[in-house]
């Protein structure tokens, strides 16, 4: 079996520098115009301030979310999901009302592992319609400390690592609550490698969300993608920083991948409300346009 710590060790080490140095408000978002941006799911509410049509997430506004991820003693919020058993360990599946079939997303954890954002995440997709999965690539380790998540990142196995997540795209697809007819994935840093590493491996996937994640720009890899991407970076970013993402775009244009691209004038990890680079902003932002783009390629 091999092991992902070559290129995805000396990210992380980067990705680690960062992450331990909390820092204040980050400068306001100014997110680039993508290519061909898709309209708003129509069940977006309208808002007339435009701070708020900036901030709204569908089901809780960036304060509420943000809220629930904050690194404090108390006892989290109640979750909606539930843990089941998938390829001989565990997930986290959260279920939208109503009967199947939904469209069903993978949720692919940041390095932590499975943690309760991460099911929270869960539960904001499946309240927007999906059936969401968030898979353990850990096998039941959540890391507390960087050095703790470190190692278990470094002990990931690539084939156990696919087997995972194979594993999860065909439950959303079999199981009786969901019969997914697309499938999307999602994931965040680590987990954003990962997101983009499913649409390598399965051309069968419709949609790929990668916040932040490593990346790829051979054209000739790239090819092999049959999902539509859409990348969430940020400029201030110096584990994936703008010249990796114009290396990738360029990449995906030479491959004739579809996709969207977002830059935020925010640092790594500012989509994580519990990150001490969290940005508010550029996360509310962000979050419109995955949704608007999961509602255009997995409903559609």
């Amino acid at each position: 079996m091999n092991r992902s710590l070559s290129l995805a060790a000396v990210f992380l080490l980067a990705v680690v520098a960062l992450a331990v140095t909390s820092v204040g408000a980050q400068p306001a978002a100014k997110p680039v115009t993508p290519k061909a941006a898709p309209a708003s799911p129509p069940e977006a509410p309208a808002a007339a301030d435009p701070m708020e049509r900036m901030t709204w997430t569908g089901i809780l506004s960036e304060d509420e979310f943000k809220a629930l991820h904050s690194l404090r003693s108390e006892a989290a919020p109640a979750l909606n999901g539930e843990m089941i058993a998938l390829a001989g360990g565990q997930a986290y599946l959260s279920l939208p009302e109503g009967a199947g079939p939904h469209p069903g997303i993978v949720v692919i954890q940041e390095w932590w592992g499975l943690n309760d954002n991460i099911k929270h995440w869960s539960d904001r997709l499946a309240a927007d319609g999906y059936a969401a999965l968030a898979v353990d690539l850990y096998d039941g380790k959540i890391a507390t400390t960087n050095d703790e998540a470190f190692s278990y990142m470094k002990a990931v196995e690539d084939d156990r690592a696919h087997e995972i997540l194979r594993a999860g795209f065909d439950f959303l697809k079999q199981d009786s609550r969901v019969r997914a007819p697309t499938l999307g994935c999602v994931g965040w840093c680590f987990g954003g490698g990962w997101s983009l590493n499913a649409a390598l491996a399965w051309p069968d996937i419709n949609a790929a969300v990668i916040y932040y994640g490593r990346l790829v720009d051979d054209p000739e890899r790239l090819g092999k993608i049959g999902a539509k991407i859409c990348g969430i970076f940020g400029n201030q970013d110096q584990g994936i920083p703008p010249e990796a993402v114009d290396a990738f775009q360029a990449g995906l244009d030479r491959a004739g991948v579809r996709y969207e691209i977002h830059r935020y004038d925010a640092n790594h990890a500012f989509a994580n409300p519990s990150s001490g680079r969290y940005d508010e902003k550029a996360a509310g932002d962000a979050w419109t346009k995955v949704r608007a783009f999961f509602a255009a390629n997995l409903r559609s």
